[in-house]
């Protein structure tokens, strides 16, 4: 027999040639990501071209965090949005067009890659003051008393006492323009003389908190973010559900109180239990209904009950607005005021005597407590007695179990002979004792 030659190719041959022609298909080679990932920042149109990202330390923690100085709108610190961690998300950044074509020509690939970090930094106006105010605020108590003591100094030496390590602060300080700028927000803040040609400032908490109070308002104004209206002011003034139980008794009264008149044959002005029960109900409320919303009713055997549940008082627009600009106090302070300031600050706003009365806040938060710890005990007492009431359902379920139970065994013992004899009609016989009888 001729042998015949396979004309398939072979296993290696196929794969040179798909390997050829993969290379063939592929005309840019990935180049991996080498040094810090690029990030996005969204910055103020007005912006400078010589404005700068700089290096600062943070006013609350003095740590190195990043700002955009501008020498001639200001410093701004960047605000970071993201999307949530269950969202992943990233950039595809592209080059400008003059640089791309610059990379396409040195064959490098295209001027665009993808960053994985979904961040975007967004500038937005900082005070200068807050970033000079832990200088201004370091002081040291003197011999014998415990109140800090300040010192006229002049700018350099309140600034000088801020940390120098990887902070820019020398640098931004040889723009005049926002020399001036630092120097006029430390006016505003700070008791100042004359010492020849040179300023010296001390601060004043007095004048302190009142520029913190006027940003405060500024930003009740504009209205908080929507999270924080709702989580530390509309949940914070928000009342309980109010629950009220209505349960009247109807007991035979007319009839009880008619048998009475006629045993005693003579009428009495004094009404009895029945009557007066039958004419009176109980209420039990957490408060003051102000508009009914739901009702269950109720009934059993003489009684009937009604469970209404009402809407929840409103706040008055004069304690929601106390509560936004409290809000917006605190939130100022431990953003950009130290801890140790940040107290003092606090007790001279809404403390005793405060720059700001909140005693209208206080009575209704109050109020509020009081009507939530009496809501709560209502709760509890009608659980309990809903238990009660289950348990007892329970038991008369299980004992009308067990009663049907033992019927059943009761009929599965008898025998024929008996569930026939059961069948037969006896009405016009006799019963057996009657033949016993004495005569």
């Amino acid at each position: 027999m001729a042998r015949t030659r396979s004309t398939k190719p072979s296993t290696a041959a196929a794969s040179t040639t798909d390997s050829e022609s993969s290379k063939s298909k592929s005309t840019t080679a990935l180049v991996p990501h080498t040094g810090e990932p690029p990030k996005v920042f969204i910055l103020p149109s007005k912006a400078a071209t010589d404005a700068r990202i700089v290096t600062l330390p943070n006013p609350r923690s003095s740590q190195p965090s990043r700002y955009l100085v501008c020498p001639e709108t200001g410093i701004y610190e960047f605000t970071t949005i993201a999307a949530p961690k269950t969202v992943p998300r990233s950039w595809l950044i592209e080059a400008a067009p003059a640089s791309n074509e610059a990379k396409l020509g040195d064959g490098a690939g295209p001027g665009a890659q993808v960053t994985m970090a979904s961040e975007l930094f967004v500038a937005t106006a900082l005070d200068p003051l807050f970033l000079v105010l832990p200088a201004l605020a370091d002081a040291k108590a003197s011999k014998g008393s415990e109140e800090p003591k300040r010192l006229f100094l002049s700018s350099d030496d309140h600034l000088d006492k801020l940390p120098q390590e990887s902070s820019h602060l020398s640098e931004i300080l040889r723009w005049e323009t926002t020399r001036r700028l630092i120097e006029g927000r430390m006016g505003s803040v700070c008791d100042t003389v004359e010492a020849g040609d040179e300023r010296m400032f001390r601060l004043n908490e007095a004048k302190l908190l009142d520029v913190i109070c006027k940003k405060a308002k500024r930003m009740c104004e504009s209205g908080l973010p929507p999270s924080m209206e709702e989580k530390f002011v509309k949940k914070v003034l928000e009342a309980p559900l109010m629950h009220r139980v209505v349960r009247t008794a109807e007991s035979q009264a007319n009839s009880s109180s008619n048998s009475n008149n006629t045993d005693s044959g003579a009428s009495t002005t004094q009404p009895d239990s029945a009557t007066s029960q039958s004419a009176a109900s109980t209420v039990e409320t957490d408060a003051s209904s102000v508009s009914q919303t739901s009702t269950a009713a109720t009934s059993t055997a003489g009684e009937q009950t009604e469970e209404n549940f009402v809407s929840a008082p409103e706040a008055p627009p004069e304690v929601v607005s106390l509560q936004r600009l409290k809000i917006a106090f605190g939130f100022i302070c431990t953003s950009y005021v130290t801890p140790l300031l940040a107290d003092n600050l606090q007790r001279g706003f809404s403390g005793a005597g405060g720059l700001v009365d909140f005693s209208l806040l206080d009575d209704y938060l109050c109020g509020l407590e009081k009507l939530r710890s009496e809501t709560m005990a209502v709760r509890t007492q009608d659980y309990s007695r809903k238990r009660n009431q289950d348990e007892e359902e329970d038991e008369a379920r299980m004992q009308k179990k067990k009663r049907l139970e033992e019927e059943k065994k009761k009929k599965a013992s008898e025998s024929r002979a008996v569930r026939e004899l059961k069948k037969v009609n006896t009405s016009g016989m006799k019963k057996l004792s009657h033949f016993f009888q004495k005569k």
